[in-house]
């Protein structure tokens, strides 16, 4: 069982990592175009594992790496309401970070999952923002995952509007401010 002990000490030493790594200054379109490769290669070795088909799209959108896994029967990568995809991106994240020794802040995409999930949230963003217009009220939507919830804030700033996160996971949720 040696392999289960490195695994286990891979994991210990990531989550012992601080948070001075993330507060260094953006990465480079070179760094992240590495993080990518490397998230990559770590993505087809777990289609092989489990011998699925998919294509991966490497990009780099809003300052991170980005990957998106298209192609073949992929549903159940993405779970009920994502929360397979979440995994998978954790570990791929967890892949990058003890490959760089940086932690990784890459998005994963799965059979489309989140580019639909990105336009209802932001169409829910919108409804609600002229409702909190509309009654002079703050309106507090359901909990949240961090994904979610940085859709829903980034639509109400474009909105010229404010909001916040409130609660603590797995319950945190956004609460949306009239003008």
């Amino acid at each position: 069982m040696p392999e289960l002990t490195e695994n286990v000490d891979v994991i210990e030493e990531v989550e012992g990592a601080t948070d001075e790594k993330a507060s260094k200054a953006p990465k480079s379109p070179a760094k992240l175009e590495e993080e990518g490769d490397i998230a990559a290669d770590y993505l087809e070795g777990l289609l092989d594992i489990a011998d699925l088909d998919g294509d991966i799209d490497i990009d780099v959108e809003n300052g991170r790496a980005a990957l998106a896994i298209v192609g073949g029967k992929l549903k159940h990568l993405v779970g009920a309401e994502g929360e397979v995809l979440d995994s998978i991106q954790e570990l791929t994240r967890l892949a990058v970070q003890t490959a760089t020794g940086d932690r990784s802040r890459l998005m994963l995409d799965i059979d489309g999952f989140r580019a639909g999930r990105r336009k209802e949230l932001t169409a829910l963003a919108e409804k609600m923002a002229e409702q909190a217009k509309t009654t002079g009220s703050s309106i507090k939507l359901d909990p949240m995952n961090a994904f979610e919830r940085k859709i829903i804030h980034d639509t109400i700033q474009t909105l010229g509007l404010t909001s916040e996160s409130d609660g603590e996971d797995p319950n945190r949720f956004v609460v949306i401010y009239p003008a």
